[in-house]
């Protein structure tokens, strides 16, 4: 029986004869447009300039050639991979009666040879192919990723925004301990609320004050130091003024939800929220494969070995999975998942506990999924009041 949430395949009976089919190959200075027409002979292929309106009229022209060659047209399907332009022009499109699909691009299979031609027109050629198989209904061809509202896009923004910012915190410190450790001095921490006073009171092991045009660009660091962590606090600021006021909203309530787990804070919830948690999600296979916490065995003929993680979800989640996997275990300790980690480790084997983190991981993400979807309790976790 289809699942709901199955994106691997269209649920949609395929009457060939009444859809026009396009698929395209976008880029910032032109898109590639490839159809199959019904009644019409040739499968056309046209290059525009990066126009949503230029491809509205081209599939309109497209349908009207059709119905002139005696076919009723019903359906437009079309479709195109994810990349930098984002899901806009699925949504445009939704908006104006064009079925609009967004391939996953690793999906997609492509020849193995060493060297192979590759242009627009043969990868518009291939998701042609990819895009029919899947419209059939069968399995294999390409999986389809789902169309994200522009308030669940918007959604995401203040995270990765967040990661962003600290990212950029700690490469400046880092840039400003490597310039004072290049003139020994190394117990000035730039972190400190009194950091850019004591600035210009430190002196090198020789007793002399920093060189001039080395104190000025650690000043101009200090100063876009300040900025940065001002900006980090402002979105931490805004966030739990969401949290506080929108209570009842289903994100809001899910992250309140997830936060109350000892050991999980409101910048983790909030992430693992936004970007899975709250994603309508087939079964509890689809969860672990969106985070990319599931293996990649290399298996043929007598060789079997595993190749580690796919790697092919979100990173953000795989590597906040795994930070929280470990810091679970420290504040979690008589969690069954806790318990069952230790005896999987017991025999202290090299690399055992690293392997069977991922796999704590993958465990602790599908419990999260099922403690804020279904309400399933969470066996020996220790939880926040609520409120």
């Amino acid at each position: 029986m289809p699942q709901l949430n199955d994106l691997s395949r269209s649920l949609v009976a395929l009457d060939q004869d009444s859809t026009i089919i396009a698929v395209v190959e976008l880029s910032q200075s032109s898109w590639l447009v490839g159809g199959v027409l019904p009644g019409i002979e040739r499968q056309p292929q046209k290059k525009l300039e990066p126009s949503a309106e230029r491809l509205l009229g081209l599939l309109h022209r497209w349908r009207d050639e059709a119905v002139r060659a005696g076919k009723k047209i019903t359906r437009i399907a079309l479709a195109f991979e994810a990349g930098r332009d984002g899901f806009w022009l699925a949504r445009w499109l939704n908006a104006r009666g064009v079925e609009a699909h967004v391939i996953h691009p690793s999906s997609v299979a492509v020849s193995r040879e060493h060297r192979r031609a590759k242009t627009d027109r043969l990868d518009t050629e291939l998701l042609k192919r990819g895009f029919l198989g899947w419209l059939r209904g069968e399995r294999g061809h390409c999986s389809m990723a789902r169309v994200p509202t522009i308030a669940e896009e918007d959604a995401k923004r203040p995270n990765r925004e967040r990661e962003c910012l600290v990212g950029e915190r700690t490469r400046i410190v880092n840039r400003m301990k490597a310039t004072l450790a290049r003139l020994g001095v190394r117990n000035f921490k730039p972190t400190l609320r009194k950091a850019a006073e004591r600035l210009a009171t430190v002196h090198t092991p020789e007793g002399m004050p920093l060189p001039p045009n080395t104190l000025a660009e650690l000043q101009r660091d200090m100063a876009r130091l300040g900025f940065v962590v001002s900006q980090i606090r402002e979105i931490e600021q805004a966030r739990q003024k969401r949290l506080e006021q929108e209570t009842e909203t289903e994100p809001h309530a899910m992250v309140r939800q997830v936060a109350r787990v000892i050991g999980i804070g409101i910048e983790t919830a909030d992430m693992l929220v936004n970007e899975v948690l709250s994603r309508p999600m087939r079964d509890r296979k689809a969860v672990a494969r969106y985070a990319g916490l599931t293996g990649s065995p290399d298996e043929s003929g007598a060789r079997r070995r595993e190749q580690g993680l796919a790697r092919a979800g979100n990173a953000r989640v795989r590597r906040g999975m795994i930070q929280l996997a470990w810091r679970f275990l420290r504040f979690q300790k008589e969690s069954a998942l806790a318990q069952w980690y230790r005896a999987r480790t017991a025999d202290s084997r090299l690399g055992t506990r690293k392997t069977m983190i991922v796999a704590l991981a993958r465990k602790l993400l599908i419990a999260l999924w099922r403690f804020v979807t279904t309400g399933e309790t969470l066996e020996g976790v220790i939880l926040r009041p609520a409120g």
